[in-house]
């Protein structure tokens, strides 16, 4: 059986991680029979957003772990705790909290800086070879982190085709690959699968579509060698 990890970072799509991603994902695996566990930075989040005005709330801090347990039910360690060698793969659900809190992709675009926690956690699994599955905005952490302009060999994603975020990435030193909702991104080289969901203008089914795709690409690739 497989172990994953899920790493999320809030609870809401403006602010955190995407609801119906996360939750994708979570089922996705468990149909497959997949163990998982889920983690989360001990951290406030960068802002918090009124989900039904779309509007910051000034004055008000919510933390990534606290929030993600909502979503979690409860079952939710700490992201310090999450040790690459205990686990065969890790799930990068989206939301603009992945381009808030994760990174601040959000604000400074291709010059983003990633959590030095998320970054040593894509640079461990992607050295030991392990498989990264990262859905909608997600995909720009490994764009980041694995991109020739930080030492890395270059990766490609999909955010779909929004060409400002692919001409960010772009400027990272990876490459989108324009995808549709329901389709994957397989790097077979780097072991790094992607989905855009929400990134598209699709509906809620058409998103848990191809992030099923993105889960069973990524769970097939468990202890494939580079570039098989």
């Amino acid at each position: 059986m497989a172990k994953v990890a899920v790493v999320l970072c809030g609870c809401g799509v403006f602010d955190g991680s995407e609801i119906h991603e996360a939750v994708s994902v979570l089922v996705h695996l468990s149909r497959a029979g997949a163990e998982y566990d889920c983690f989360a930075p001990d951290a406030d989040q960068a802002g918090v957003i009124n989900h039904r005005t779309g509007q910051p709330v000034e004055g008000e801090k919510r933390n990534m772990l606290v929030e993600s347990a909502r979503i979690s039910r409860g079952s939710i360690a700490p992201l310090s705790d999450l040790k690459v060698e205990n686990y065969d793969a890790v799930f990068f659900p989206g939301g603009f909290g992945a381009a808030k809190n994760l990174c601040d992709f959000a604000t400074k675009g291709a010059d983003c800086e990633v959590r030095p926690d998320v970054e040593r956690l894509i640079q461990g699994f992607h050295g030991a070879g392990k498989p990264v599955g990262m859905c909608c905005i997600a995909p720009v952490l490994a764009a980041k982190v694995l991109g020739t302009k930080n030492g890395g060999p270059g990766v490609s994603v999909t955010i779909g085709d929004d060409a400002q975020t692919a001409g960010a990435i772009e400027q990272m030193g990876s490459t989108n690959v324009a995808k549709a909702v329901t389709e994957a991104c397989v790097d077979t080289a780097n072991h790094l699968i992607t989905a855009p969901a929400y990134m598209c203008d699709a509906a809620p089914h058409e998103v848990y579509e191809g992030i099923g795709e993105m889960v069973d690409r990524t769970l097939a690739r468990i202890g494939a060698p580079a570039g098989a």
